[in-house]
């Protein structure tokens, strides 16, 4: 007769138990809702989440303009229209032209205006191939209008933000000469706006005659660079609306006990249209003191390449900083340019004054640039 072994029945459940739970182990999914986070990867955060690990805050409603960034092929600045948080449009005011420059950035700016409306506020765009330094330069710009945008401050929308002043764009060349736009602003809305420089001789007399005084009542209806071409003035229009946009930009900073905006420029005497003479022949120094400080810009001197104006800025009368706002260009002259410019902007910080040498190869360049270092200087009783 077989004896039963109570001991070992209890020891053969225990070990069948075990090997069930094992095998159940086993058996179970190798992913749960937890896993992918514990192996490292990073839930998706909701936007406000985004936004604050950005750093930034929503972007508010309107037209903001970046800076002006220099590449090494020509400067580049883009403008975008913010609308319910999200960027609606983008556009270059300014990029690299002249030669090759013309195919390359006719290819590129159009789809980096594109990247820009599809990324967003929050987002970044992709280097287009074949222009990495258009794009670079593009990117930094689109960075510094979204910073804007964060702030809430550089609208082009005639906002509150802009105090009353009298502020002069920046000269912008055109097919048929250099335009210049000035405008009023009080109570945040643009109450005048005139031309001090834009294209004379032969039929442009005729066309800028009829297009200007249509242009300066469409920028004080619209309050804003947002107005419509003249037909057939388009090229006036389009540096109208530049330099236009170029003084609204600078409404933010203006010095509203003095009247005057922050980098304004002056006119052009030579040049000054009748609407230009209108808006007052006083120079516009930005922050300029009883020493002279300030920041001074020059005449447009007319040379047989192009024209050149020169921007100072003074400290306790000596020259801190100079740069040309206008230069030759296309062709040769982007060499010719590039090679004197850079050498006069130094001589004239070196020399504190207008008496400075011609660069070697760029005669005409060097003539023009002394003339309106000199007007700039003149402005500043230098």
């Amino acid at each position: 007769m077989k004896k039963n072994h109570p001991f070992r029945r209890v020891m053969l459940a225990s070990a069948a138990t075990v090997s069930g739970i094992v095998l159940l182990l086993t058996l179970k999914p190798s992913s749960d809702p937890g896993s992918a986070q514990a192996a490292g990867a990073l839930p998706q955060q909701t936007s406000a989440a985004q936004e604050a690990a950005q750093g930034g805050a929503a972007a508010k409603d309107g037209t903001f303009t970046g800076d002006t960034v220099q590449t090494q092929y020509g400067p580049v600045q883009v403008r975008v229209t913010v609308s319910g948080g999200k960027i609606t449009k983008a556009e270059a005011l300014q990029q690299p032209r002249g030669g090759q420059s013309d195919q390359i950035t006719g290819n590129a700016i159009p789809k980096l205006n594109q990247e820009a409306v599809a990324a967003g506020p929050g987002g970044s765009i992709d280097a287009i191939s074949g222009a990495s330094y258009t794009s670079a330069g593009y990117g930094k710009s689109l960075q510094s209008a979204l910073d804007k945008a964060s702030a809430g401050t550089g609208t082009t929308g005639g906002g509150g933000a802009a105090k009353a002043a009298t502020v002069t764009g920046d000269a912008v060349d055109t097919q048929y000469g250099p335009i210049q736009v000035r405008i009023t602003v009080s109570g945040g809305k643009i109450t005048k706006a005139a031309t001090v420089q834009q294209p004379r001789g032969g039929q442009s007399d005729q066309i800028t005659g009829n297009a200007v005084p249509k242009l300066n009542k469409e920028a004080v209806a619209a309050g804003t660079a947002d107005i419509d071409a003249i037909s057939g003035a388009s090229y006036t229009s389009a540096g109208y609306k530049k330099s236009l946009q170029s003084a609204l930009d600078k409404v933010p900073a203006a010095e509203s006990d003095k009247g005057t905006a922050t980098g304004a420029s002056s006119p052009a005497p030579a040049k000054s249209s009748p609407a230009g003479s209108a808006a007052g022949s006083g120079a516009t120094g930005s922050g300029a003191t009883s020493d002279g400080g300030g920041t001074y810009t020059g005449a447009v001197v007319q040379t047989e390449y192009g024209p050149v104006q020169v921007r100072v800025t003074l400290t306790d009368g000596r020259i801190t900083s100079a740069s040309a706002v206008q230069a030759p260009k296309g062709g040769r002259s982007d060499q010719v340019s590039g090679d004197a410019i850079p050498k006069l902007n130094q001589e004239a910080v070196t020399a504190g004054d207008g008496d400075i040498d011609a660069v070697s190869g760029a005669s005409y360049t060097s003539a023009g640039y002394k003339k309106s270092l000199q007007s700039a200087l003149d402005q500043a009783g230098g």
